[in-house]
């Protein structure tokens, strides 16, 4: 059987972007979630996620955005497993998935608007379907929100260069990755002030599995652009997944300094500081991520308090976790470990 769940969200949506795109308004992000049996079989190796991204116009005021490019990660966001740019209106897919815990994030031109946890379940070759839905509406002002980047961050090559960088982001979609790197390493070439190509290389190379060669990218991208946070997070979540937890962690702190409501950013702190066995450390980021976007925070959290014997507080966190997460397919074995630990 197959459920639904709707759940609206909070975009982290740039500023530099609202500015940008002028007079297009501020982003609602509403995603419908199909979990369970599947209707069509995509991959006969693995599990395919799936789903529409669809945007309702009725309120738009100026252009749409061309295209949205979707990305999934390993739970952690530590590891990119796959991205795409679709345009409105398209699908996306990522085939030959394992089971597993995912995150789903969505940007637009290198910024991230939003994103959510996947419990990705079933047998090798059935699916598992979400749509994205997008609805546009007028809005003259943005406050600042968490992630936003400054419109000096949008950088403006040459229209040769805005050409091949194009090529090249079609080249990724395609999951063309050798060609990707070679076109993105064209443009660095030819100007090494490319901060954001420098950013989207060292991405190329992650999706290779080149995880030195994204490092170096993304410190270049940092060194031409020491306030860049999309290449910051970048730069922390790589040496995360290389485990070089020290070094993540001076770099996600630089991030955190620009960004102290980064969602992504004091999660993977908080990771880092858990790997090296530092959990007093590793708390107030957690619970910062659990409160600005990142309900999984809480997993981690009560994960840690078990760990410590500190089984209420474990209780305590799954429970602020099934209220933002209600239809988690874990859901009735945390209700039992809270119905067992939780104090009266």
């Amino acid at each position: 059987m197959n459920h639904k769940l709707r759940v609206v969200f909070q975009p982290r949506f740039p500023e530099s972007l609202f500015l940008l795109l002028r007079p297009i308004s501020l982003l609602t992000f509403i995603a419908l979630v199909t979990f369970g049996g599947a209707n069509r079989v995509f991959s006969q190796t693995g599990i395919t996620l799936w789903g529409d991204v669809k945007i309702d116009e009725r309120n738009a005021q100026g252009s749409l955005p061309g295209s949205l490019t979707v990305i999934l990660y390993q739970l952690g966001g530590a590891t990119i497993v796959g991205r795409q740019t679709v345009t409105a209106n398209g699908r996306y897919r990522f085939n030959n998935l394992r089971a597993g815990e995912y995150e789903l994030a969505v940007e637009i031109q290198t910024a991230e608007i939003a994103r959510i946890h996947l419990s990705v379940a079933g047998r090798p070759g059935s699916d598992f379907q979400q749509d994205l839905e997008f609805e546009w509406k007028g809005n003259n002002s943005l406050p600042n929100k968490p992630g936003t980047i400054s419109a000096a961050d949008l950088y403006k090559r040459s229209a040769a260069g805005e050409l091949l960088f194009k090529k090249a982001q079609q080249a990724m979609d395609k999951k063309n990755y050798e060609e990707g790197i070679t076109l993105f390493k064209q443009i660095v070439d030819g100007d090494k002030q490319d901060f954001q190509a420098w950013t989207e290389l060292g991405t190329a190379y992650l999706m290779t599995e080149k995880k030195s060669e994204a490092e170096k990218a993304y410190e270049r991208a940092v060194e031409m652009r020491p306030t860049f946070s999309l290449a910051l997070l970048n730069l922390g979540r790589v040496r995360v997944a290389q485990k070089k937890y020290e070094e993540g962690i001076a770099t996600l702190t630089r991030l955190l300094e620009l960004q102290p409501e980064s969602p992504d950013g004091n999660y993977l702190l908080g990771e880092a500081y858990l790997q090296i066995k530092k959990g007093s450390k590793a708390v107030p980021y957690l619970e910062k991520a659990a409160q600005v976007g990142r309900p999984e925070a809480h997993l981690r959290l009560a994960t840690l308090y078990d760990a410590a014997g500190l089984k209420d507080r474990a209780a305590h966190e799954y429970e602020e976790y099934l209220k933002k997460q209600p239809n988690d397919p874990m859901r009735k074995k945390l209700e039992k470990y809270i119905a067992d630990n939780k104090k009266p």
